[in-house]
C-alpha cells in the first residue's frame, strides 16, 4: 500500500487472536517509542469488536504506562466489564513483550434523543484550510529542501496538518506566545464508510498536535529542542457523528505547566463550527 490513508485503516484493523484478545502490528519507525496515538486508537478498536456495533463510543479515559517498541506487536486484553441497557463499558490493557504498556477505559452509549442541546461558539474566527499551506510547504519554504528523514515521515504521514498560525521558527517568534495553537486536519484520501475507522482514526490524530499548545510559549515546534515529552494520559469525549477524511479543526490550549507537566486540551470541530470532540491531555516534559 502507498497511500499513507490506507495503511491507517490497515494498521487499526487487528488481528483477532482469541475472545476478547486482539494482536496489533507496530510498524519499524525511526521514533524511540511507539506513538501513543496509535496504541490508542488500536485500543479503542479492540474494545469496539466486543460491542454490538450499535452503540458508538462517547468517551475514553487512558495512561501511557511505559514507551512501546517500534516494530514489535502490540496485544490488546479486553475485559468486558458492563453490558447494561444503554451504556457499555470496556477496558483494554496493551501488552507488548510480557509488559503492559497502556491502559484505556472506553464508555458506548445507545444513541439518544435529549430533551435539549446547547453549544458554545468557537473562540476564534479562522481561515478556510485550503488556504493555508501544509506543514511541508511551510517547512519547505523555511529551509528549502526538506531532509531525508523529514522527506521520508512527510510521505507516510496519515493527515494533512495546516497551521492557522504560521509556524514560528525562532526564540524570538516565541517570545510572549500564549499557549494555543490550532490546526486544521483532514485523512490524505478516504477512510471507508464504517464509523469505527473513523473514530479511532480521529483518536489516532488527537495525540499529534495537542502538546504543542503547552510547547508553544517556550521554544519553536520544529528543529532542536532542550526537552524531551511523553504523553501520560489522554481523555476524549465524542458528541457527534463525523468523518476523519473530512476537514476539522482542532483547537488547542494549554492552561497550566509545572512541575515538569503540561496540561493541553482540544476542541475539535467541523467546518461549520460544530463541536464534534474535546479532548484532555497532560505531557510529561524533562530536560534533554
Amino acid at each position: 500500500m502507498t497511500n499513507p490513508a490506507e495503511r491507517l485503516v490497515d494498521l487499526l484493523d487487528l488481528e483477532q487472536i482469541e475472545v476478547n484478545i486482539f494482536r496489533g502490528r507496530s510498524p519499524q519507525e525511526s521514533l524511540q517509542r511507539v506513538f501513543g496515538g496509535q496504541v490508542a486508537g488500536q485500543a479503542l478498536v479492540a474494545a469496539a469488536r466486543t460491542t454490538d456495533g450499535e452503540r458508538p463510543v462517547h468517551s475514553l479515559h487512558a495512561y501511557f504506562l511505559r514507551p512501546g517498541r517500534p516494530g514489535v506487536p502490540i496485544v490488546y486484553q479486553v475485559e468486558r466489564v458492563r453490558d447494561g441497557r444503554s451504556f457499555t463499558t470496556r477496558r483494554v490493557t496493551a501488552v507488548q513483550q510480557g509488559r503492559t504498556i497502556f491502559n484505556l477505559t472506553a464508555s458506548f452509549h445507545k444513541p439518544e434523543e435529549g430533551p435539549f442541546e446547547h453549544q458554545l461558539p468557537p473562540a476564534r474566527k479562522v481561515p478556510d484550510p485550503e488556504s493555508l499551506p501544509t506543514v511541508t510547504e511551510e517547512i519547505r519554504e523555511h529551509h528549502g529542501e526538506l531532509p531525508e528523514q523529514l522527506e521520508r515521515m512527510a510521505r507516510r504521514q496519515p493527515f494533512d496538518i495546516r497551521y492557522v498560525d504560521r509556524l514560528r521558527w525562532t526564540a524570538e517568534d516565541v517570545k510572549d506566545a500564549e499557549p494555543r495553537s490550532a490546526v486544521w486536519m483532514r485523512a490524505v484520501g478516504p477512510l471507508g464508510d464504517d464509523p469505527v475507522v473513523h473514530t479511532c482514526a480521529l483518536t489516532y490524530a488527537s495525540d499529534m498536535t495537542l502538546l504543542d499548545a503547552v510547547r508553544i510559549p517556550v521554544q519553536p515546534l520544529w528543529g532542536p529542542r532542550s526537552f524531551d515529552i511523553a504523553s501520560l494520559d489522554h481523555a476524549m469525549w465524542f458528541h457527534r457523528p463525523f468523518r476523519a477524511d473530512e476537514w476539522f479543526l482542532y483547537d488547542q490550549e494549554s492552561p497550566i505547566a509545572t512541575g515538569g507537566r503540561g496540561l493541553a486540551r482540544g476542541r475539535i470541530y467541523d467546518v461549520e463550527g460544530r463541536l464534534l470532540v474535546s479532548v484532555v491531555q497532560e505531557g510529561l516534559f524533562r530536560a534533554l
